[in-house]
């Protein structure tokens, strides 16, 4: 191995590392280029426009933040109310399984359920009883370490610096990156990007619109037929939805356990099975063919283990990029794959 391929590989290597090693602060800085990836083909549009670029960038960084204030400003009122509607009704919830459910499930089981009504009621009470003060418990932790709290707040402030200064520079930042490339591999590399960026691009923008189209579907019908935390649980089992049936069955679980304890029977499950239903049914006829496609092209056992993957590899942070960095693995392997039956090796007689 040469002595360029030797620097070549140390500098990767220590690169990993570095990037290993500053993974928790990457965040606000991910969800900037993020921002920036998703407007800048909009800024390219306006630019084709005859629209002068620092107007265009101005125009899209506006866009982008006044869309993302709006959504949080009518989203997160109507979840806080849900969570504080939840919170209060925990204790009736506690009651009516001491005094309905476990009696019940005595009677009909025996001593093959017999779990001690006042010890669970207890424990249950331990861990949730005070759950009327989780908020302000939650917001006394925070506040109580100035280093995290002051960590939080220069997030929120960075993202939107980060994502304007990305947007103003993308184009400049792409084209240094490409003048870096050895002219050796040039025609390859770029063809190589194009692909990662069309798969990328399908990727962003199809999967958070199949997000958002199944937490308001979710969260409508929940509402409609009558589930007093359709609005909660239907934003959840969207969000969660990137990963192949997970949306469907938190969402089935959290909507029947709602069920059962808002009306105390099982008269709301067939109604929550409905609106499920319908829900899968239009993401698979119409919402991923339309919004998503066949550009991605990994398998639900490929997508299931990448989350899983980046879970334990780095946190919360590495299950939201773990579906982006399987994309991009998926193109290298189809390139790879190609090279390897265009070889002597695979058509050797």
């Amino acid at each position: 191995m040469s002595d360029t391929n030797n620097r070549f590989l140390i500098t990767a290597v220590v690169l990993l590392g570095l990037i290993y090693l500053l993974f928790p602060i990457l965040m606000p800085f991910l969800s900037a280029a993020l921002l920036a990836y998703l407007g800048n083909p909009l800024m390219q549009r306006l630019e084709r426009m005859s629209c002068p670029r620092p107007l265009a960038v101005t125009l899209v960084f506006t866009l982008i933040f006044t869309a993302l204030t709006a959504t949080g400003l009518v989203i997160f009122p109507m979840l806080e109310q849900q969570l504080s509607a939840l919170v209060a009704k925990v204790p009736s919830m506690i009651t009516w399984l001491k005094e309905v459910a476990l009696p019940w499930a005595q009677a009909r089981f025996g001593a093959a359920t017999t779990v001690g009504a006042e010890k669970l009621q207890q424990a249950v009470q331990n861990n949730i009883g005070s759950a009327s003060s989780l908020a302000v418990g939650v917001i006394k932790t925070i506040t109580s370490s100035g280093m995290a709290f002051l960590t939080g707040i220069a997030n929120v402030v960075l993202v939107p610096v980060v994502t304007f200064y990305l947007l103003r520079d993308w184009e400049s930042i792409v084209d240094k990156m490409h003048s870096a490339l050895p002219r050796r591999y040039e025609k390859w590399a770029s063809g190589l990007a194009e692909e990662v960026d069309s798969v990328l691009g399908a990727f962003f923008k199809g999967q958070i619109l199949v997000m958002a189209s199944l937490a308001i579907i979710y969260s409508v019908g929940l509402s409609w037929v009558g589930l007093e935390f359709g609005i909660l649980i239907g934003f959840i089992a969207g969000i969660v939805s990137f990963v192949p049936y997970l949306g469907l069955i938190v969402g089935l679980i959290l909507a029947c356990t709602a069920a059962v304890f808002q009306v105390y029977d099982a008269s709301l499950i067939a109604p929550v099975l409905l609106v499920f239903a319908v829900g899968q049914v239009l993401e698979s006829v119409v919402l991923t063919p339309l919004l998503v496609g066949d550009k991605i092209g990994l398998h639900p056992v490929s997508v299931i283990f990448a989350v899983m993957a980046g879970g334990q590899l780095f946190g919360f942070t590495g299950i939201l990029l773990a579906l982006p960095v399987a994309a991009v693995l998926v193109v290298f392997l189809r390139r790879a794959n190609d090279q390897y039956k265009q070889s002597t090796l695979y058509n050797e007689n």
